[in-house]
Formats: structure tokens, sequence, C-alpha cells
């Protein structure tokens, strides 16, 4: 049996992966104002607001809308309905109740799904105002673009076939596929300091389809990330293992957007109310233990 992972910020316990489907639990249907559980609104979108100094704010509201970076592939964190176009989860709502603080409602929200190669560049060139995806802090990231946060933490996992027995943490993936996408910390991780063979993808739900088929025999990434997979398919697929990292998780601006950094920073740390309905919405349900973590 797997043991209960507990650690600043975050942990991810054995009975995620028997609830994780309760994620994909609805976005709000109040534009700009966050449900909880029971239907009550978790925030208003402010009026008047003024953010002297933030180029990226400016821009925003010039053009009358937010453009929010986000993953689409990670059910629980953020996900895209590929029927319904509907996006959820965990992240999902967190863009929405920042860009709520920033004076913009649902209908001023414009979804980019940015894949992890791709992030820092689209925060560089202006495509994206902000980024929240699954962002692991780094300091290699820190120098091209800026962080606020973290708002959750996690920890690097390894995702099998149901039936392998046969790995059981990094260290049994010598002689073995592993897959992992394209610029993300966990597959530089498992370059650099494991060993086997490293195939990378564009979106982790390439990688799932490749271990189903039997073309890799693992995927690493954060363990928040996998556990939803796991709550899809549970006859196929498992967890294996310990964590055997830390990741905390940022919302990713533009360098040197100081005014927005502190403005959303201001929010985490001033919201924990907000921030527990959200966690107790999207990740309490699956047996995912947490404590909002405090802000760098």
């Amino acid at each position: 049996m797997r043991k209960s992972r507990i650690f600043t910020g975050a942990g991810i316990g054995l009975t995620a992966l028997l609830a994780l489907t309760a994620y994909n639990s609805g976005s709000p249907t109040d534009p700009g104002a966050g449900e909880g559980d029971g239907g009550d609104a978790l925030w208003e979108v402010a009026t008047d607001v003024q953010l002297e100094g933030s180029p990226t704010f400016d821009r925003m509201s010039e053009a009358g809308e937010v453009v929010i970076g986000v993953k689409a592939d990670q059910p629980g964190l953020g996900y895209e309905d590929p029927v319904t176009g509907e996006r959820t989860g965990f992240d999902v709502d967190i863009a929405r109740w920042i860009a709520a603080s920033l004076g913009f409602g649902e209908d001023q929200i414009q979804f980019e799904t940015i894949p992890s190669a791709n992030r820092e560049q689209e925060l560089i060139n202006g495509n994206i105002d902000y980024y929240v995806g699954t962002y692991s802090m780094t300091p290699a990231r820190d120098e091209v673009i800026d962080f606020a946060g973290p708002y959750f933490i996690t920890g690097q996992g390894l995702l099998v076939a149901a039936d392998d027995d046969s790995i059981n943490g990094p260290e049994d993936l010598e002689g073995k596929v592993t897959c992992s996408v394209t610029g993300s910390t966990p597959l530089q991780r498992i370059r650099e300091e494991y060993s086997g063979e490293v195939t990378e993808r564009q979106t982790y739900s390439e990688c799932v389809e490749q271990l189903k088929a039997g073309q890799v025999d693992a995927i690493t990434t954060d363990e928040a990330i996998l556990a939803g997979y796991v709550a899809l398919e549970p006859e196929e697929l498992k967890l294996t293992g310990e964590i055997f990292s830390e990741e905390r998780y940022g919302v990713g601006i533009a360098d040197g957007d100081t005014a927005l950094k502190d403005h959303i920073n201001s929010l985490f740390t001033e919201g924990g109310d907000v921030w527990n309905a959200l966690f107790e919405k999207h990740l309490a349900p699956a047996g995912v233990e947490a404590t909002q973590p405090a802000v760098d």
C-alpha cells in the first residue's frame, strides 16, 4: 500500500487515486464569481481597479480582456472538456480568481492552452497576460520571467501500467523508457539524475497513450497531475513509489512586473478563505491533504 505523503504545502494520499474524478466539479456559472459547493459566490469582480506601474495590467485594461495561459489535459487542475469546451480545475479557478481581483469577469477572460515548452516565450512576447498551470517555480525560469506565489506544492512521481510491478521508484528506471513533457522540470530531473531512456512529448495525455500502448514503461511528472489520470482509468494505470522532489506552483508573469506580482501575492495572502474553498471543491474530495503555502 502506498503511504500518504504530507509535506509543507501539500501531500497526495492513496485515496486520491479513488476519487479524483471529483476534480471536475464545474466552473463558475455567474460571470466572474466563483462558486463553492453550496453555490455561494466565492468572490466578486472588483471595480475601479488601479495598478500603477504594471504594463501587463495596462495592456489588459486597454484590450478590455485578460488572456490567461493554462493547461487543458490535466484533470482536476487544468482541463478542457473536448465536447463542451468547458474549463475546470483548481488552477483554472485560481486564474479566474486573479482575473476577478483585477476587474475582469468570466466574459472578459480568454483562456489559451500553452504547452510547457512555450510558457516563458509566450509571457516574454506578451501573448498571454499570466500563466496558471502546474508551473514550477525554478531559478532558471525566474531569470527570464517572474512568479507570484507559490499557491500550491506537490512532488514528482511515477505512473506505470496497473499490472507492472517492476518499477517501484526512479532507481528502477534503468533499462526502461520514461515519458515526460518537453520543457518540464520533471523531464530535466529524470534525465540528469536517473538512468534509463527518456522520451518527450508535448502533452502528458500523449505520454499516457504511449504507456497504454506499451511504447513506454513509465511517465513522470508531478504526482498531483498523474493522480488525475489514474482516477480516469484505475484499471489500467497506477502510481508507484514515493515522490522524489518538491514542486512549488507559481503564477507566471512578465519579468519585472513587480506591481502585478505584489497584487497577486497580496490576493493569496489575504484570500485564505477562497483558496480553501477552491481546494475543498477540486482536490479535497480526492483525499488530497494540503494547506495553503506562504508566498515568497
